[in-house]
């Protein structure tokens, strides 16, 4: 299955990889790639979010 996608490769520790198999099993994600692309986009939701929330209390 080819794709025009970029790819790279994350090295993590044991605890790491498995705190994200566990959330892809418990989410039926089909590929460990496919669950780190969900953690990653929600990562970055929370920090935009919280960036916000910084802004408005600010104001």
């Amino acid at each position: 299955m080819a794709t025009d996608r970029p790819r790279y490769t994350v090295s993590v520790d044991d605890e790491l990889f498995k705190e994200i198999e566990d959330f892809r099993f418990k989410n039926r994600f089909a590929t460990r790639s496919e669950a780190t692309v969900e953690l990653l986009k929600l990562g970055l939701q929370a920090l935009k979010e919280q960036q916000e929330s910084r802004q408005d209390e600010e104001s």
